[in-house]
Formats: structure tokens, sequence, C-alpha cells
């Protein structure tokens, strides 16, 4: 089992920059796949990034190519979602999760593990 929590979430203009970490339990972590996802207001959830337990393969919701960057380090359990020229419209409550499956996937209901979620604010 992994535990998950999130942290680095907060109150930023348009245009700046956030780092959120997710800080996992549990001495298997280099295997599980781990996702971002977000939640705003009113709306679904909805992937955002995910990298694999390597390292060697991530995704990206399109909204955030090239704004937004995954990457993890297995030997401190954590993953990193740094996220620049962010928008307003990047509100939301924030997610990390951990997939134990095999292949890599955007599908919320194919993670497992779920942290509480940080809140990110991003004001105009």
């Amino acid at each position: 089992q992994v535990q998950l929590v999130e942290s680095g979430g907060g109150l930023v203009q348009a245009g700046g920059s956030l780092r959120l970490s997710c800080a996992a339990s549990g001495r298997t972590f280099s295997s599980y796949t781990i996702g971002w996802f977000r939640q705003a207001p009113g709306k679904e959830r909805e992937f955002v990034a995910y990298i694999s337990g390597s390292g060697s393969s991530t995704r990206y919701l399109d909204s955030v190519k090239g704004r937004f960057t995954i990457s993890r380090d297995n030997g401190k359990n954590t993953v990193y979602l740094q996220m620049n020229e962010l928008k307003p419209e990047d509100t939301a409550v924030y997610y990390c999760a951990a997939d134990q499956g095999v292949v890599t996937t955007t599908q919320i209901l194919e993670y497992d593990y779920w942290g509480q979620g940080t809140q990110v604010t991003v004001s105009s």
C-alpha cells in the first residue's frame, strides 16, 4: 500500500510558478506510475501529467505542455510537478495518485491510491 501527501500549493499571480511535491510512503515506490490530476470547482477531475516508475516516460495534458514538468526522485520517494507560466484556468485542487499497473495510463479509475490534494489558485 502507498500513502501520498501533496504539498506546495498556494496563491500565485498569473505568469508565476509553483512546484508541487508528492511524497510517498512504501518501499516499492519506483514500481508505481505517479499521476497528477486536478479538479476545479464545478468541474470533473482531469488528468494533468504522469511519470512512469523509472521516470523514462511522461505524458501531459495538452493545455499544460511546455509549461508544466513532471519529475521524480525515487531515492526520496517524491514526485514533483513544476508549474510555470500559470494561468487563472489552472486554478484547482491538485491531486497525486499512484498506479501499480504495468501500463501507464491517463485514466483516473486505473489509479489505486490518492493523496488529499493541494489547492492552487492563480489570480489574474
